[in-house]
């Protein structure tokens, strides 16, 4: 279990991480979310002590990163796969990690097998494409055979499937009871693959809940109606503040009203319903509605 409390991390006047205080339990895979700038690299570098708090705490299974006496094997973290020699092969990168760990080599074949770089592993690390590089960090992070994953972007340059064997891995050790903590700004995949979510906006946090209940942030923002007089009707629903698209000739899509606001006006005026249903949200929709106002670097304009 990770548990941080009044974790606070200041560089000069900046605050990156700002009070926060959060549990990741073991049995789940916890997403960690935020906009670029939010706070999450550095509040997982709090986690593992490669920054030192300005106040709080925060510990695994109940101790400071620093006091662990193996950490390998209690811990496997992945922060920055190009943390590595470049000019040694992957074998031998495993093979001095284990060595600090008295970690046998039967161990270091394993993980290299486990991450399919068995057609590299006596390859220079400098020559990886991003994808290899990747795979290479999760093996260093499940070289101890740990109980606590923390992963940062860990699907970052993988093929499909590669994203599909991070989430299949991390959902197996999961169910095997270890807690797993990882980020992606993949959506998509992190709805497949997360129990929890905590999103982080400017150093706060700004939601933690299981993921069913951050999905359902999203539903209802927008509503399916469908009607054979959908022409007409689109044109009474029309308003400044009112979103209508049309998906097919008796199909629409209106945001901005509720199904109690759609079905009496179409009541008033002789509209037949033959749906009105909410739009189910996506985990896309729900992260975009907390982090609206959270986001410090915005794109610019539509490029001409």
């Amino acid at each position: 279990m990770i548990e941080a409390t009044g974790l606070t991390k200041r560089y000069g006047m900046k605050t990156a991480v700002d009070d926060v205080t959060f549990s990741v339990k073991p049995g789940l895979v916890t997403g960690f979310l935020g906009p670029n700038g939010a706070g999450k690299s550095t509040t997982m570098r709090l986690v593992v002590g490669l920054d030192r708090p300005s106040s709080g705490s925060v510990t695994v299974n109940g101790k400071s990163y620093s006091a662990l006496r193996a950490p390998l094997r209690e811990v496997g973290v992945l922060l920055d796969a190009k943390a590595v020699h470049t000019g040694r092969s992957a074998i031998n990168h495993l093979r001095a990690l284990a060595a600090t760990h008295s970690i046998g080599r039967a161990r270091v074949d394993e993980v290299i097998g486990l991450t399919g770089l068995d057609s590299v592993a006596r390859k220079r690390v400098g020559g990886f494409s991003l994808g290899m590089g990747q795979r290479l960090g999760i093996a260093a992070a499940l070289l101890g055979d740990p109980a606590t994953l923390i992963l940062d972007e860990p699907v970052n340059g993988l093929d499909p499937e590669g994203v599909i064997w991070v989430r299949t891995l991390a959902r197996f050790l999961a169910s095997e009871g270890r807690t797993i903590f990882l980020s992606s700004h993949l959506m998509s995949e992190m709805a497949q693959t997360a129990d929890h979510i905590i999103v982080l906006g400017r150093g706060r946090i700004i939601a933690d809940a299981p993921v069913g209940e951050i999905l359902a942030l999203a539903t209802g923002t927008a509503m399916l109606v469908r009607t054979p007089d959908a022409e007409r009707f689109g044109a009474l629903l029309s308003a400044p503040d009112i979103s209508i698209t049309h998906r097919e000739p008796q199909l629409m899509q209106v945001t901005g009203l509720s199904s109690a606001q759609i079905g009496e006006l179409a009541a008033k005026n002789g509209v037949v319903l033959h749906e009105l249903s909410p739009q189910a949200g996506s985990l896309e929709d729900a992260y975009l509605a907390l982090t609206k106002d959270e986001v410090e670097y915005h794109a610019g304009g539509t490029p001409r």
